[in-house]
């Protein structure tokens, strides 16, 4: 039996209800992996609350790293006893044991940790895609990126400042400004006491920037779409302040902008595509190009604190939870 954390219905952080279910042995494709510590994100509290709805019974959590225990038929890119981490499209991270599909785990090199592991995987891989696999960036480029002091802004900031990328950060006080500074941005804006396209445009000669990376949704979305240069692309990718607003393919032309709404999980379905992404990002932090940040950790037990304190913005970089 194992600890595991459940929601029996969408709500706030008092849904979560720990309970003690049976593991299973692997089938097919599958392993069983004893995990070492957790990773929390925001698409976990998005599923809490039903802006992904989920068939409930369900459990939560995406991210996890540990020991690999059992291994079932098929499965050659992992062992009994191998280091392991990831990031699934298959809920139920929360927990202190699991079967799962093993196409989206990835071996974990000896000189990351459990807990980078945990904290690393959803977030650096997304700043891969983000940086490599939605539109082209080449150094002399620059991005304005939202949230930039959170799990992975902090790792984006790191990215492009090894990149040669320009980063203009926005964050939402003076010392998430400083943080995102401290990690590679070039410039950072307060949005909460400053007009943040109004900024970016001082900050590029009127120019406007090459990509916005937007995880906040409907609060900094207009905004964004003003701070592009024309022919410019917003890549919206979460939606922490709410969905973006409904809007007509007309408010693109003035600039003839792009936009589009990726996710991690289309690009790490592929297996070779999965760990090709986790290898990079790997590479980055066995440099020392990137480093990862483990600002809040939590027990299992206390979850609900957990998802309490990332709602509320009191969060800078990861947060794990401890098994």
């Amino acid at each position: 039996m194992a600890k595991t954390i459940i929601i029996e219905a969408h709500g706030g952080p008092e849904v979560l209800k720990l309970v003690h279910r049976p593991v299973g042995e692997p089938g097919p494709g599958e392993i069983r992996i004893r995990h070492k510590a957790i990773g929390l994100n925001f698409i976990d509290c998005y599923q809490r609350s039903g802006l992904y709805p989920m068939t409930m019974p369900a459990a939560l959590g995406r991210e996890a790293a540990g020991i690999v225990e059992a291994v079932g038929e098929g499965v050659t890119h992992l062992k009994v006893g191998d280091r392991a981490a990831y990031a699934a499209a298959v809920s139920g991270a929360y927990c202190e044991e699991r079967v799962m599909p093993a196409a989206q785990v990835c071996p974990l090199p000896d000189g990351i940790s459990f807990e980078e592991g945990a904290a690393m995987m959803l977030k650096g891989m997304t700043a891969e895609y983000l940086f490599h696999r939605t539109t082209p960036l080449k150094a002399g480029d620059t991005v304005l990126f939202h949230a930039a002091a959170g799990g992975v802004g902090l790792i984006a900031c790191q990215w492009a400042r090894s990149e040669g990328i320009h980063l203009i950060a926005t964050a939402g006080s003076a010392a998430k400004c400083q943080l995102a500074l401290e990690n590679g941005a070039e410039h950072a804006i307060n949005y909460a006491t400053e007009d943040f396209p109004r900024r970016v445009m001082e900050l590029t000669g009127g120019k406007g920037v090459d990509v916005v990376m937007d995880s906040v949704g409907a609060t900094t979305w207009q905004g964004s779409l003003d701070s592009l240069r024309p022919l410019g692309m917003m890549i919206s990718f979460g939606s922490a302040s709410g969905p973006v607003p409904a809007f007509t393919l007309a408010a693109l032309a003035g600039k003839s902008l792009k936009v589009t709404r990726p996710t991690l999980f289309t690009h790490i379905g592929p297996h070779e595509d999965c760990q090709a992404i986790a290898r990079h990002l790997f590479d980055k932090v066995l440099s020392g190009d990137v480093k990862i940040h483990i600002d809040q950790r939590f027990p299992l037990e206390e979850v609900r604190a957990a998802h309490e304190a990332l709602e509320a913005r009191k969060t800078t970089g990861s947060t794990i939870l401890t098994v």
